[in-house]
């Protein structure tokens, strides 16, 4: 087969189905995207004249350093020279002050790229001060991203541009709108819904289009995260739970957000974390209806809910399983530190860590329960209603 029948039929196949409708959703979602870009938090730091600048680091010095076994604590100094910005070009000693915490700390040594905040001087001539933040990971932070969004249009064609926006709102949705309302008082919980209805909206028809598939994953989405939350709330109190077990719970009130309801943050970011495994199955169970529904448009409601709930059993048994890597995967340092330990576990299941890493994994999955079988009855309805046509779309 010649290399440019390979094409064709490549872009013929995925990049086929492309509606009007959802190109107007690509394109409101990409426009709103650049808004919330645009528009700011309100937490900026007006105030700060700082310049943030690529450095490479030439000489290290390490005689400010003290080590106490495993920790070290102290001040590196490392000459180096600014590679970007009005700077560049500038070689000057920088510091990296070492707080004994390994998660904080970091040392540089010849050769490494670094980001360093540069405090201009008041007349405007060399620096009063270089600082190094960390070591410089953007290019290829950017290449990862820039590799995913590649492999995605590759395969995913048509499909794969909407998913591509859809990652990109929903990430920028997170940190212009979610956080901010988190940080402003607002109720974590009614934002988190909030935030995972919009996102449950714009994720489904973007992947799924205006079809009864899509609504029916849309619906699905919405019945799951919402009797997850029931039950998280029901539950909340005599669990007893423990928000202030997310890292930087203690920083951020010292941080002079003393008021914010820690507990109810986490049980925001159970939904919010819980959302995406959600929404996955209710599209598969829906997207799998719509292909049976079109292979064999005779089958009735009882057969195409029957179809659904056997999809629904196999995707449903993998997807708990990856709820619970995907949880526990943060964790693998802690549960070593029993193991060595040997700590029992009674005592385990009982400390706050791993209770409320158990009620954030058993919440998630019981929203899969319960949106597997109500997302197949639903789109066994829709599809086998004589009355409508296989799409909403024109």
């Amino acid at each position: 087969m010649k290399a440019s029948h390979v094409i064709k039929a490549y872009f013929s196949h995925a990049w086929s189905g492309v509606h009007a409708k959802d190109v107007a959703l690509v394109v409101v979602t990409l426009l709103a995207s650049l808004m919330l870009l645009l528009v700011p938090t309100g937490y900026e730091r007006i105030d700060d004249h700082s310049i943030r600048a690529k450095a490479r680091v030439i000489e290290t010095h390490d005689d400010g350093i003290i080590n106490y076994g495993v920790i070290m604590q102290g001040e590196q100094i490392a000459t180096v020279e600014v590679l970007t910005g009005q700077y560049a070009g500038l070689r000057r000693d920088a510091d990296n002050i070492l707080y004994g915490k390994a998660d904080l700390d970091k040392l540089y040594r010849p050769g490494d790229k670094a980001l360093v905040v540069i405090d201009p001087s008041d007349d405007g001539s060399d620096p009063a001060s270089i600082t190094l933040v960390d070591h410089w990971r953007l290019d290829l932070e950017l290449l990862l991203v820039g590799s995913f969004f590649i492999l995605l249009l590759l395969y995913g064609g048509w499909t794969g541009f909407k998913t591509m926006t859809a990652f990109a709102f929903s990430a920028i949705a997170v940190w212009k709108l979610l956080i901010p309302a988190f940080l402003a008082g607002v109720e974590p919980v009614l934002a988190s819904l909030g935030l995972v209805a919009l996102l449950s909206a714009v994720i489904c028809y973007l992947v799924a289009g205006f079809t009864k598939a899509g609504t029916a994953a849309f619906l699905g989405s919405l019945w799951g995260t919402a009797t997850s939350a029931a039950i998280a709330l029901l539950l909340a109190r005599p669990y007893n739970l423990n928000g202030a077990v997310r890292p930087f719970s203690e920083t951020l009130r010292f941080g002079g957000f003393e008021h914010l309801n820690l507990t109810s943050i986490f049980l925001a970011g159970t939904f919010l974390a819980s959302s995406g495994a959600i929404m996955d199955l209710a599209i598969d169970v829906a997207v799998a209806l719509e292909e049976v529904h079109k292979k064999r448009p005779e089958l009735g409601f009882i057969e195409l809910v029957a179809s659904g709930f056997t999809v629904g059993r196999k995707v449903f048994g993998t997807m708990t399983t990856t709820l619970l890597l995907a949880y526990t995967g943060g964790f693998t340092s802690l549960l070593m530190v029993f193991m060595a330990q040997g700590v029992p576990a009674l005592n385990m299941f009982t400390i706050s860590y791993v209770s409320s890493e158990l009620f954030h994994t058993m919440i998630g999955s019981l929203g899969l329960v319960f949106i597997a079988p109500f997302t197949a009855v639903l789109a066994a309805a829709l599809f086998a209603h004589k009355g409508m046509e296989s799409t909403l779309a024109p």
